[in-house]
């Protein structure tokens, strides 16, 4: 048995909890507020803010964890090398969560050491560096944050009047103290995909099919698997994701996000954890979920294969203004509909947008995605939260 310390307890963390406590582990689930989803389903809990290092050294020193896995960005993860030095294993790599946890360390990873084909972008630590930044890179532009998660702080420039407006979405959306944001120029692409890969320890980099999503405020809508896309392009995004994911080396499930355009595949981002649009896989789509492999890859268990065993989608349960001790309603409705399921998160604190639960939907393999989807999007529909 290995004693892990999840840092970052939200819905992506109580998946991964549930699946290694399924492998008979001890976990440790750390986040900034007491009771979040992993919290209520592993064995210890801590709350602190991760973003002080001496509070994260105090919990390590204090449970001598085996493993350290993080959910979020909001970490001080340059503490991550010491605790390699000290025996504890960090996931995927003190190198990955601190490349991964900051835009600029990434991208210019993958832009400028491997040659990988990314959008044009420049960095900004000022409005008026802003300004430069997007007359180079040209109008319109994506600005973020370089550490935010979640969309948050991300915004599109239309005319030069958004600058200042994009500038100050960016500050208000950032994690922790940096406030360096990026500017990347608009790709025209025709669709977006998240590339799930995973790299083991005594084994091949594997990969999941394609999940298609959609995004609305910089935060994912609904997903589904597998999304189309023709071979050549699929086979130019694994070898693009290995490549980035042998650089920053360690075990684990990535999340690597890419542009489909007509010139084709662009990187766009890498996340070194199970993906939120990776949800659809708790559908039943493949033979091991996003967790699952995850659990064997951090815990250094083979997988022989991934395989597509359904089509599928999710589609997002969100709040609707701020609250506490949420209900639900609508569930027996939504869960009388065949080939889908439900799963709410356990979030104790509601706010406008916030994710507090998906839909789930499936059918046979290659049936009809969008029909798959919109029933996704039906169900999830179907379920309102209410807030105290």
């Amino acid at each position: 048995m290995k004693k892990i310390m999840l840092l970052g307890s939200g819905e992506l963390g109580k998946e991964f909890v549930i699946a290694v406590k399924r492998l008979g582990q001890y976990v440790i689930a750390v986040d900034s507020y007491n009771d979040a989803p992993a919290q209520q389903v592993a064995d210890e809990r801590e709350v602190i803010n991760m973003l002080d290092a001496a509070e994260l050294d105090r919990i390590v020193a204090k449970h001598q964890p085996d493993i350290i896995v993080p959910e979020i960005e909001a970490i001080r993860t340059e503490q991550f090398y010491g605790y390699e030095k000290q025996g504890i294993k960090v996931v995927p790599s003190a190198r990955a969560a601190n490349f991964t946890m900051n835009r600029k360390a990434i991208r210019d990873l993958a832009a400028k050491e491997l040659g990988l084909k990314t959008a044009k972008y420049e960095y900004a630590n000022s409005l008026e560096e802003l300004t430069a930044a997007v007359k180079t890179v040209g109008i319109p532009c994506v600005v973020k944050p370089l550490m935010s998660s979640s969309g948050k702080g991300q915004s599109v420039i239309k005319t030069e009047s958004d600058i200042l407006k994009a500038w100050e979405y960016a500050q208000k959306g950032k994690r922790g103290d940096y406030t360096e944001v990026i500017a990347e120029a608009f790709v025209k692409f025709n669709s977006e995909i998240t590339l799930l890969t995973v790299t083991q320890k005594n084994g091949n980099t594997l990969f999941c099919p394609p999940i298609g999503h959609r995004q609305e405020r910089g935060d994912y809508q609904e997903s589904w698997q597998p999304a189309e896309m023709n071979a050549a392009h699929l086979q130019e995004a694994q070898k693009m994701a290995a490549e980035v994911t042998k650089a920053l080396t360690g075990e684990g499930i990535w999340g690597v996000e890419f542009f489909l355009a007509d010139d084709g595949v662009y990187f766009s981002e890498l996340s070194p954890r199970p993906h939120d649009t990776g949800m659809v896989t708790l559908a039943g789509t493949q033979n091991f979920s996003e967790f699952e492999l995850h659990a064997r890859a951090v815990l250094g268990l083979p997988i022989p294969e991934i395989t597509l065993e359904r089509t599928g989608a999710s589609a997002v349960i969100l709040a609707e203004r701020e609250g506490t001790a949420p209900t639900y309603e609508g569930l027996e409705k939504a869960m009388n509909e065949k080939q889908s399921d439900i799963r709410i998160f356990g979030k104790p604190i509601t706010r406008p947008y916030r994710r507090m639960g998906v839909a789930l939907t499936y059918d046979k393999v290659g049936s009809d995605v969008t029909k798959v989807k919109e029933r996704a999007m039906q169900i999830a529909a179907m379920v309102k939260v209410k807030e105290q």
